[in-house]
């Protein structure tokens, strides 16, 4: 019996399992507001780098818990970069709507004050 590869075998279930619950509601919801794009960025970061250690270990329980955290952080920030950019195409979206409809109300209320041509008092003095 292995005392070490079965605690480390457990310890990566543990961790694998406790992250599940924040992976499934931010995968159903699409909703990442919470978390910081900068943390994600790093945390992947993060990740890559020690990924240079992990990968020269004999294959053991800390290769599928770092694999794990590899993938979810990478699904997390992904969805953050997603969110962030859906969020910057409606502000412009918002902003591109809201100066058309200052110009139709501009060029609207200057119609109606500007005297037509047609009419016969205009540009005559009263």
């Amino acid at each position: 019996m292995d005392i070490p590869l079965i605690a480390g075998t457990l310890a990566t279930v543990v961790f694998a399992v406790s992250n599940l619950p924040m992976l499934r509601k931010a995968l159903r919801t699409r909703d990442v507001s919470s978390y910081s794009l900068l943390s994600m960025v790093m945390i992947n970061g993060a990740n890559a780098v020690y990924s240079l250690y992990v990968f020269t270990l004999p294959v053991g329980p800390v290769w599928g818990l770092h694999t794990f955290y590899v993938v979810s952080c990478a699904i997390m920030l992904a969805l953050c970069l997603r969110q962030r950019r859906s969020a910057a195409r409606e502000r412009r979206e918002e902003t591109v709507r809201s100066s058309v409809e200052e110009w139709r109300l501009l060029t609207s209320s200057s119609e109606s004050t500007v005297p037509s041509s047609s009419d016969p008092s205009a540009g005559s003095p009263r």
